[in-house]
């Protein structure tokens, strides 16, 4: 086990890393907060959700189901389905943490997000020490996990006072274009980064709803792939 001075810097790195990202987490976060007690659901299922879930956009997903009258289990599948790109984000990390207990790996998995996984698969590699990596991820995924929680609870209190022409709605695209546009490098990652957008919003036009979220991951995987190999690494 590394020493507590190289923990403590680890965890200090993946903090740097994630902390500019917060600047569309928090927004999310408040319309996190706000979103079930607008539909009706009351301020203890927003924390609950945030706590519990602790996913944005398939928590807004099983929201609006719950606030239009839907029932629980279809709340859970749209949430469910939503997440399925988290299934994508854990076989990634896998060959990095295949070390660790299994304790450590189901709170890695509990603490996974869009966030801290960018910022771990871009720091992690072949010939870096794998006793840093968990407290570097700890680092980034438990700022984003506070940031979360106060966000919503703030956003209880004070989402509704917000005015309806503040778009706090563009947290949502805004979180995930901080993790985009970093993270193109090299032509493969462009094509990526194209292929699967655009596969993303076709699925969506066509009805694939929750699913679009997915159909745009496994295409742009798919696109980069082929032109890593046409094209070589970045």
């Amino acid at each position: 086990m590394p020493s507590r001075s190289v923990r403590v810097a680890e965890f200090r790195a993946g903090v740097v890393a994630v902390a500019p990202m917060l600047v569309g987490v928090v927004p999310f976060g408040l319309v996190a907060g706000a979103s079930p007690v607008a539909k009706g659901l009351g301020g203890l299922a927003a924390v609950g959700f945030s706590t519990i879930v602790f996913a944005g956009t398939s928590q807004l997903a099983a929201i609006d189901v719950l606030g239009d009258g839907g029932s629980a289990w279809v709340a859970a599948i749209a949430a469910w389905t939503i997440n399925l790109r988290l299934l994508l984000y854990s076989a990634s990390l896998a060959p990095y943490l295949s070390r660790e207990s299994l304790r450590t790996r189901l709170g890695v998995a509990y603490l996974l997000t869009d966030q801290a996984y960018a910022a771990s698969i871009t720091r992690w590699g072949p010939h870096d020490d794998p006793k840093r990596r968990v407290p570097f991820f700890l680092g980034g995924a438990l700022l984003l996990w506070t940031s979360w929680q106060l966000s919503t609870i703030a956003g209880i209190f004070v989402g509704q006072t917000v005015p309806d022409d503040v778009p706090l709605d563009f947290a949502v695209p805004l979180v995930f274009l901080t993790l985009l546009i970093p993270a193109i490098k090299g032509r493969s990652g462009a094509v990526a980064a194209v292929v699967g957008g655009a596969a993303a919003v076709l699925a969506a036009e066509v009805g694939g709803g929750s699913l679009a979220i997915l159909a745009g991951a496994v295409a742009g995987i798919a696109a980069g792939a082929v032109a890593e190999l046409r094209w070589g690494p970045p």
